[in-house]
């Protein structure tokens, strides 16, 4: 298979969540394109389960004006273990702390044009401890059946990609 070749990169913007840089490459058929590129250090996603509900967090998110219902989530730290994040974001947006994490799979947001990458996991082992919040964020921990945040995605209330995807594994990682 065909890899392109960077022949110069460009930085538009460098900022707190994301840079953006301007490729022209060498394609396949031996042209120069351009490739607009959005760096994302990636993220974590937690799948939390306790009997039998699932962790949810209602958050305004800005880029839709509205507010949606996500897994509970976070962005990677430079140099940040995908791990070690989720066990730092599942205690700051839920007050539970985990005992175990497992990786159900990890995905590429957007691939056309972003180097986001996420990885979701799982947990059903938990501790009550408090929430730490992001001193810019508000959000509502809410605990869903299972069956109920299924529905959710069925009739588009849960629009999230991420919790769509945990929540839709949840079968291959409950009682494993």
């Amino acid at each position: 298979m065909f890899k392109e070749k960077t022949l110069k990169s460009n930085y538009l913007f460098n900022g707190k969540v994301i840079n953006l840089r301007i490729d022209e490459v060498q394609t396949y058929s031996n042209r120069t394109s351009t490739r607009e590129i959005v760096e994302h250090n990636g993220g974590v996603g937690i799948v939390a389960v306790e009997d039998g509900n699932v962790f949810l967090v209602r958050q305004y998110r800005r880029p839709f004006d509205e507010i949606i219902y996500e897994i509970p989530a976070g962005k990677l730290e430079k140099g940040e273990e995908p791990l070690n994040c989720a066990f730092r974001e599942l205690e700051e947006e839920t007050g539970y702390k985990a005992l175990d994490l497992k990786l159900m799979t990890s995905i590429y947001t957007s691939p056309g044009f972003c180097t986001e990458k996420l990885y979701i996991y799982f947990c059903d082992k938990m501790t009550k401890t408090e929430t730490n919040f992001d001193e810019d964020e508000y959000l509502e921990l809410i605990k869903v059946p299972i069956l109920e945040a299924k529905k959710m995605i069925l009739d588009g209330t849960i629009k999230d990609a991420k919790s769509i995807i945990g929540i839709l594994m949840l079968n291959d990682f409950i009682d494993k």
